[in-house]
């Protein structure tokens, strides 16, 4: 085909299945064709750019920064809508009333027909079309002048470039741009995983991406467009009614909104409006009121307008979801299964017809960014979600505390590190989400209190998971079985299971003789179970059944575990920062230690002596010990610089009492500090304190076993599997499998999955829709594969059949 041809073929079709995509939500091609389609065009434009023209889809996103915004002058004034900010019916009976007497209608005349629509919450334009094609697009501004938009109204998909049927000469569309909620949610997740600031709110957000400058910042926000109604038309005879008006700019291909209905009267218009009122937040973007217009688009003309409105049109507010009330107090609040939230305690406001007092604040990380303090006024706001949310502060905005990074007035909230129900110690830890609207997972910052079993916030969720089925399996243990022994006192930590009586079990309601029987008998015989098991019954922080059977296969026995220090626990590959901290923490915490112990004593758990795991012996070298101390600007080649003079602390120690300096260290292209600076370093490092804490340290690694004698990692030669030591990270969508398969079959051949990409990660699997996950690993630099570039991993490894 005769390339020219081929372009305007190519261009059709990518018009066409634009609009059935952004438009109509109904897809008729996979996105791979289409973008091997718009590569083919691409490739066409590139070898003659002569073919060019304003409505390619070519020309969709891209451009160079503005300078500025021309000016642009409304040929028909884009005029506002009166708006009725009381929400009440009597808005809906005025407005007719008035229309009414206008049209010089009497009690008598059958009702007005009326078009009742939503009042969206974005940004207003208008978009210029000449012979089907957009030439130009402009924001309402003052209504008589607005800023010429064109580049950045372009990169929105559902703005079509070219009018799908044959269109008029010239024809000027009014509408909205907006977003929806969730896609907002979703850009604001993928924004911070960048380490960008978030869009505040829908309408912000869409009127501040279309007065973007550089128009690759729009087309990168999602970004949508719904038409109202027209301004100059030259060349088409208009329909009878403004409905039908936009069944009409439908069948040209704009995205029209269908939450609209024509009514008569003006009792049907304040159904509508009390309907949208009560699904409003089932709508999946903001809006703040209904529109009323006179249907007839020849009524219309008669009734004309005001000096800066129509008679025609009227805008009635839904009750206000946005209201401005004070911070009184910010309280944290300890859930079910110890996690710590935050809560402000509000000037009791209405808002969206209900009375907010409390709202969660969610995190520490939510509440410093939108810089939250005691005292501060802000906005409470509903839109969307029946939970209110604070939106901002108004206070921070004002004194622009988040830009300077003020700190006078009210302090800056902090998350208390000790838990305010029974304080014990607070433990930061990472977890994973997945949204509600969308495949995709993203990771948050969380604190959660360690006291587990002596914690009465939590005390119920901890016995619960004792007993449960991956844990110590107690069958006929139910959530009001351990509700009733709570209140009576006979269950306050795992060990009373095995002290309960046939009497304490009998008394409770619904407990035969059998079924007391049968529930001692299950509790009798759920003893001596396995290292892993009994590890993830005691409901440590961020310990799963996976890192359960890592700590268990690694050091065999639960009395190396409990022993073990933070850095002592970094050994097992997957254990990350987090988790070490928060085992050391549970077992140096005294009431954990005696739930343990009186765990033991029942032979729940009895500790055999296991030696440590093959693949952990030797592992550890004199310079892992260095690196692993964290000592200031020293990394891996200057800590192996160290091991090559010394290869125990005691030698270490020797050589820095004695000040005569070390033979190979030295500054390298990573720091520009002189070996006698780096000598002095060790020795300020190495006070009291750490010296006795590493000596310690180094004892362990060395009873243990970790540590090899000669200073020197041994590298294990036991495999267990073509992927042993390999570990996986997997995010995203799967399309051949789940993720629950691939990790089946990751560690079936040796391998490992764990939540977190780290140095230590191998692979990080990406599948559709990927969260910040893919983010990390591109930032520390650890290799990606695609889905079949998993699958071609197991073929090369011999694995031709997934089997999954």
């Amino acid at each position: 085909m005769d390339p020219a041809e081929r372009l305007a073929e190519l261009r059709s079709l990518l018009h066409e299945h634009a609009y059935r995509y952004y438009v109509l939500d109904a897809p008729t091609i996979a996105d791979g064709e289409y973008d091997r389609l718009f590569q083919e065009l691409l490739a066409i434009e590139h070898e003659h750019p002569e073919w060019v023209t304003p409505d390619s889809p070519s020309q969709r996103v891209g451009g160079k920064p503005l300078p500025e915004f021309p000016a642009v002058r409304h040929a028909v004034p884009m005029l506002s809508i009166k708006t009725v900010t009381n929400p009440e019916a009597s808005g809906a009976r005025a407005f007719d009333a008035e229309v009414r007497s206008k049209l010089g209608l009497t009690e008598g005349d059958p009702p007005i027909a009326y078009l009742a629509e939503l009042k969206f919450d974005g940004l207003a334009v208008s978009l210029h079309y000449e012979n089907g094609v957009l030439v130009q697009g402009a924001t309402r501004g003052d209504g008589e002048t607005g800023e010429d938009v064109t580049q950045n109204l372009k990169t929105i998909r559902d703005i079509p470039l070219r009018l799908t049927e044959k269109a008029p000469l010239l024809l000027e569309v009014r509408g909205e741009v907006y977003m929806r909620r969730d896609d907002l949610a979703h850009y604001n997740e993928k924004a911070l995983a960048r380490g960008e600031k978030p869009l505040m709110n829908p309408r912000n957000g869409a009127a501040g991406s279309i007065r973007q400058l550089d128009p690759n910042i729009a087309a990168s926000r999602p970004l949508r467009f719904f038409a109202y109604g027209i301004g100059v038309v030259d060349g088409w005879s208009l329909p009878a009614t403004h409905n039908e008006l936009l069944d009409a700019l439908a069948v040209f291909g704009l995205p029209v909104c269908t939450y609209r209905v024509v009514v008569r009267g003006w009792r049907k218009l304040a159904d509508f409006h009390d309907r949208i009122g009560e699904e409003r937040t089932q709508i999946p973007f903001d809006i703040d009121g209904v529109v009323y217009k006179v249907n007839s688009l020849a009524l219309q003309d008669r009734l004309g307008f005001r000096p800066h409105e129509p008679r025609w049109a009227l805008a009635h507010k839904l009750p206000p979801e946005e209201e401005r009330t004070v911070v009184l107090a910010i309280d944290v609040q300890v859930g079910r299964t110890g996690t710590l939230t935050p809560v402000a305690r509000l000037q009791p406001v209405i808002v969206g017809g209900v009375t907010v007092t409390n709202v969660t604040l969610h995190n520490e990380d939510e509440i410093r960014r939108k810089d939250i303090r005691v005292g501060d006024a802000v906005i409470v706001r509903r839109a969307g979600d029946v939970i209110p949310e604070v939106v901002l502060s108004i206070t921070s905005i004002e004194e622009n505390r988040i830009e300077e990074n003020k700190t006078e007035g009210a302090e800056k909230f902090s998350m208390p590190r000790i838990c305010p129900v029974c304080g014990s110690p607070v433990v930061k830890f990472t977890k994973e989400k997945k949204l509600k609207t969308k495949s995709n997972f993203f990771e948050e910052t969380a604190y959660r209190c360690s006291g587990a079993f002596s914690c009465d916030a939590q005390r119920k969720e901890a016995l619960l998971h004792f007993g449960s089925k991956r844990a110590v399996n107690i069958d006929g243990l139910g959530e009001s079985v351990v509700d009733k022994l709570i209140v009576l006192g006979k269950l306050r930590s795992p060990a009373d299971f095995y002290r309960l009586t046939f009497d304490d079990i009998s008394c409770l309601d619904g407990f035969a003789e059998l079924s007391a029987n049968n529930l001692l008998r299950e509790i009798k015989f759920r003893r001596k179970i396995s290292l892993p098991r009994f590890l993830f019954a005691l409901g440590i922080p961020g310990v799963g059944e996976g890192v359960a059977k890592d700590l268990a296969a690694a050091f065999g026995t639960l009395g190396r575990i409990r022993e073990a220090y933070k850095e002592t626990l970094l050994v097992v590959n997957g254990i990350g920062q987090d988790i070490a901290e928060s085992v050391n923490a549970f077992f140096l915490n005294p009431t954990h230690t005696s739930v343990v112990d009186d765990l033991i004593a029942f032979e729940v758990y009895v500790d055999d002596n296991i030696s440590l795991g093959e693949s952990y012996k030797n592992c550890f070298g004199f310079s892992d010990l260095l690196r692993c101390l964290k000592i200031l600007d020293l990394d891996k080649v200057r800590c192996e610089m160290v091991a090559r003079d010394v290869s125990s602390l005691k030698e270490l120690f020797s050589v820095l009492d004695s000040g005569k300096g070390l033979l190979h260290l030295k500054h390298t292209k990573h720091s520009n500090k002189p070996s006698s600076e780096l000598f002095k370093q060790l020795v300020e490092f190495f006070s009291s304190d750490k010296r006795q804490y590493s000596l310690s340290l180094e004892k362990q690694l060395n009873d243990f076993g970790i540590l090899s004698s000669s200073g020197i990692a041994e590298i294990s030669k036991n495999t267990k599997g073509e992927f042993a030591g390999k570990i996986f990270v997997l995010t995203g969508e799967l399309s051949n499998f789940s993720r629950d398969q691939a990790k089946t079959k990751i560690e079936s051949l040796g391998g490992k999955v764990v939540n977190s990409v780290s140095k230590k990660t191998s692979y990080v699997v990406v599948g559709s829709k990927p969260g910040s996950k893919l983010q990390d690993a591109i930032k520390i630099g650890i290799p990606t594969l695609d889905e079949s570039g998993f699958i071609d991993l197991f073929e090369s490894k011999g694995q031709m059949e997934l089997n999954l």
